[in-house]
């Protein structure tokens, strides 16, 4: 099968929650000769960008997008033991969490699949999560990158409060912030200091790339 039929076919396959077929495909792809790198962000990621704007044009729910992610972990299984970091040009932790009070988590976990198929390292601490327990996390973990997301115009104005204690704290220098959700623009972002911004998943991920990179310099 041609490599682009076969992309294609994982894209479909996430989309539609078949881990089996996801499985298989993941095989195929390496029995050919395939990139499996390729085949994770080409095939199983875009699927998973399918289902994230399904999700925020109603086209979609939940369940499905919990399903998607299934199959796309169901092909990382078997693609990911087979990727050079090195290859991937990501050697990064990021630290991912839903800011208090917002427990719409839908985009948050659309992006935790994308960097785990990047070849991130992610630490999800999940929703509603404390100012605080950003703070500990990172002292613990000590992340390159620490991203925020908030659907809600409430639960946005906690972004600062978290930026401000790691200023406090000594930890803004060592940690690149990024920020994102469906209330979340460019100017809110860099008002309260973030480092960067991502209107989706896909854009989080090269924004990701591009402050790793910066961190790097830096160092």
């Amino acid at each position: 099968m041609e490599e682009e039929d076969l992309f294609g076919e994982l894209t479909d396959a996430v989309v539609a929650g078949d881990k089996d077929r996801c499985r298989g495909l993941a095989e195929q792809a390496l029995d050919e000769g395939l990139d499996p790198y390729k085949a994770l962000m080409e095939g199983c990621a875009e699927g998973m960008n399918i289902m994230s704007d399904r999700y925020d044009e109603g086209e979609a729910y939940v369940p499905d997008i919990l399903l998607s992610a299934e199959a796309l972990y169901e092909a990382m299984d078997v693609l990911k033991p087979h990727i050079d970091v090195e290859d991937t040009g990501v050697s990064g932790k990021v630290l991912l969490g839903v800011v208090e009070g917002d427990i719409h988590d839908i985009g948050k976990n659309v992006l935790k699949s994308i960097f785990d198929a990047a070849g991130f390292d992610v630490i999800d601490l999940g929703r509603d999560v404390r100012p605080e327990q950003f703070q500990e996390t990172i002292e613990k973990e000590k992340p390159d990158i620490l991203g925020l997301s908030a659907l809600m115009t409430t639960s946005m104005t906690g972004m600062p409060k978290i930026i401000e204690n790691l200023q406090k704290a000594g930890l803004r220098e060592k940690v690149k912030v990024m920020v994102g959700g469906a209330p979340i623009s460019e100017d809110y972002a860099e008002k309260i200091g973030a480092d960067g911004y991502a209107p989706n998943a896909p854009q989080a991920k090269k924004t990701a790339e591009k402050l790793l990179k910066q961190k790097k310099k830096e160092a």
